[in-house]
């Protein structure tokens, strides 16, 4: 038992967990929040889990956790999210937060490259202790990200989608403050998890925030578009 609950183990994580009789059934699915310091861990995870923003920066000291629980026709899913703090001094406590873990979310702050850069470290040394869970590469600070010229846009997407690749990996940028794709990272993951159909629409358009969870990040990137245009769409992206 997980958290007072009976769950499945992680091989029967595949669509026929939704199948069968109309008895509940209880999963727990562990997710790793990796990356270096101010990147917005923290803020996604009270976002998704309370749905709250909080303006103040609090560093996290060592790991934080919390929990939240859906329910998708006779499966409750519940979330157990680790959030490691981003500084290297506890580097020693990642695999308190990979081991067990299904999916990994590697996230960097958009407007800080030097953080996006720092995944190839934070991909290595997950790796080491967990070689399964499903990986994904997170931007956060997309409210941000959409108010920098179009070039330094198209720069940081480029990078992003040169590491997802190597890392097979989905893509996604959201803003925790704005509300934007924060549900849709944990949707793709059950669809990745349980090897379900994913209905969320596919976003590629540089300057926009991206979703790329399929082939279509292979593709060649659609043209930047202007400054205002970015900045419109953070206030007309779909909350989620």
């Amino acid at each position: 038992r997980i958290f007072g609950h009976r769950v499945r183990t992680l091989s029967l994580m595949s669509s026929n967990v939704f199948d069968g009789d109309d008895q509940k059934r209880n999963v727990v699915v562990k997710v790793g929040m990796i990356g270096d310091s101010q990147a917005g861990k923290t803020s996604l995870m009270v976002k998704y889990i309370e749905n709250r923003f909080d303006e103040d920066y609090i560093q996290t000291l060592g790991v934080n956790f919390m929990e939240k629980t859906i329910t998708i026709r006779n499966l409750e899913i519940s979330f157990s999210i680790w959030d490691l703090g981003g500084q290297k001094e506890y580097l020693h406590m990642l695999p308190l937060v990979c081991n067990g873990a299904v999916v990994l979310l590697f996230m960097f702050d958009l407007c800080r490259k030097p953080s996006l850069t720092a995944i190839k470290q934070w991909y290595r040394q997950a790796r080491k202790v967990n070689e399964t869970a499903v990986p994904f590469l997170i931007g956060c600070k997309y409210d941000v990200f959409a108010k920098m010229d179009p070039q330094s846009q198209e720069d940081i997407t480029r990078q992003a989608r040169k590491f997802a690749r190597a890392m097979k990996a989905p893509l996604i940028f959201c803003s925790s403050s704005h509300s934007i794709n924060i549900k849709k990272i944990f949707k793709i993951a059950i669809s990745k998890v349980f090897h379900l159909k994913c209905n969320v629409p596919e976003v590629n358009t540089v300057g926009q925030p991206i979703i790329e969870y399929s082939s279509s990040h292979k593709r060649k990137p659609s043209s930047v578009p202007s400054q205002n245009s970015s900045s419109e769409r953070v206030e007309k992206s779909n909350r989620s």
